[in-house]
């Protein structure tokens, strides 16, 4: 017998508190007594406890148990799923019944048998621990549910480019090995990092997923380890973290470049120790997960610059895997843009079903800089402006951004793309990374868009 487990118990007789924290102890439990029960609001708001032992009599009233089901009452009105085991000295069973139907999960007599008290606290201690699995498993469901009702599950394109993509995708998909994924803003890393979860053994559980980027320096350990009640102001219940969630599954860490040197150490510990200690707690969790990160940003010139940990840089990039912009994938640009076409007309209840030649070619000729999500986005309002069931040329409207840098008068897109590459080496002395920065681009695809025009 040794659940371990957090008990409080509340009884104005000191003498029975101090016997059954003493017989409690010795089995591993962790015991906190009170003798005044109007001290429970306190400490119910201030922490949390897998079962409360409440006296059913106290000195106002010796033989009814009103006082203890008022404060039954109370309990449960706070958290239903608390488990309360009511102790009385005049117990007989049409008292048993009502404290069972009013929300006690047992009832004990006291003096109690020690063997009895035991069994009655193990057996209650298993029930609050099925209760938070089952509440930690319908957080998970909704996530999963929430990821699931999400439109473009899977990345799309038959390029050459994306052909190699899903190449690797399939050789690491089915190990446990962590991925890093780079790529600019909107090339779809989220989309290949489901892509892989769905492809691996892990595809019946969640897949979790974490903006880095979003989260603040305060929040980062709870939002990532969880929390138990009462460890800071808002903390108001437990509550499980992301790890805890993809136990099983796959956590993806997106923009995982923007974590602060300090924050970086503290992932790293968790990574490698595989276990999490929620705030407020001291009882460490192993946690099973496959983990997948992403970024736009250069981690190994950031490793240079003393901006990312080396060594956490080893642990997260078993694998790599660069995800190519979309001016590097013009061929992929109608079936996307089909496929956006179709969602949004049925999503919208519009006639749109196709793309003009001329609309087409247009885009084709755009260079894209938001990638896919502002095709994407592009697709959406034209469906909505559309006047007909073909969007025209007309429908599409872009901003100067795509269009920029020129050469001379050119509007071949790979002479402008050409010039503005060669331009941001000669700016930067032949500084790759400073070049890269300079176009948005990570080094990789820099150096794909100089082997392409032979530079």
């Amino acid at each position: 017998m040794n659940e371990g487990g957090k008990i409080l118990m509340v009884d104005d007789d000191e003498d029975v508190l101090l016997a059954a924290k003493m017989l409690l102890k010795k089995y591993q439990y962790q015991v906190i007594i009170e003798k005044n029960p109007n001290k429970l609001p306190f400490l119910l708001n201030n922490d949390s406890y897998d079962v409360i032992l409440l006296d059913m009599n106290f000195s106002k009233d010796t033989t009814s148990g009103k006082e203890g089901f008022e404060w039954l009452n109370q309990i449960k009105q706070k958290d239903p799923q608390a488990v309360v085991i009511m102790i009385t000295a005049f117990g007989d069973v049409e008292m048993a019944v009502r404290a069972l139907k009013e929300g006690a999960t047992d009832f004990i007599l006291k003096p109690w048998q020690n063997e009895k008290l035991l069994a009655t606290v193990s057996t209650a201690i298993r029930l609050k621990k099925s209760y938070n699995e089952v509440d930690k498993l319908k957080k998970a469901k909704e996530l999963l549910e929430e990821q699931i009702s999400k439109p473009y599950r899977e990345i799309l394109g038959n390029s050459l480019a994306m052909k190699e993509v899903f190449t690797l995708m399939d050789k690491v998909a089915g190990t446990d090995a962590n991925i890093l994924i780079l790529g600019e803003n909107g090339t779809g890393k989220e989309l290949v990092a489901r892509a892989i979860h769905q492809r691996s053994q892990r595809k019946d559980n969640s897949f979790v997923t974490v903006d880095m980027g979003a989260i603040t320096e305060t929040l980062f350990e709870s939002e990532l380890f969880g929390h138990k009640k009462g460890a800071f102001t808002d903390a108001r219940e437990d509550r499980p973290g992301r790890f805890e969630l993809a136990h099983g599954g796959t956590l993806f860490l997106d923009e995982i470049g923007n974590l602060s040197l300090s924050l970086q150490g503290k992932l790293l510990s968790a990574l490698q120790a595989r276990q999490i200690t929620r705030v407020g707690g001291n009882h460490p969790q192993d946690v099973d997960i496959r983990l997948i990160c992403a970024t736009n940003m250069p981690l190994h010139q950031m490793v240079s610059d003393g901006r990312f940990r080396q060594d956490l840089l080893y642990r997260i990039n078993t694998v790599e895997m660069v995800i190519p912009p979309l001016c590097e994938r013009i061929e992929d640009i109608p079936l996307l843009a089909d496929h956006f076409l179709a969602y949004y007309s049925r999503k919208y209840r519009k006639e749109a079903s196709s793309i003009s030649p001329e609309a087409l070619l247009k885009l084709k000729k755009y260079a894209w800089p938001g990638n896919v999500r502002e095709l994407q986005h592009a697709i959406e309002r034209a469906v909505i402006m559309a006047d007909s069931g073909t969007l025209q040329e007309s429908d599409f409207l872009f901003s100067r951004k795509g269009h920029e840098p020129t050469s001379g008068d050119t509007l071949n897109l790979d002479e402008v793309e050409k010039a503005a590459v060669v331009k941001a080496i000669q700016l930067h002395h032949g500084n790759i990374s400073k070049a890269a920065d300079e176009l948005g681009l990570t080094r990789a695809s820099l150096y794909r868009r100089m082997e392409k025009y032979g530079l």
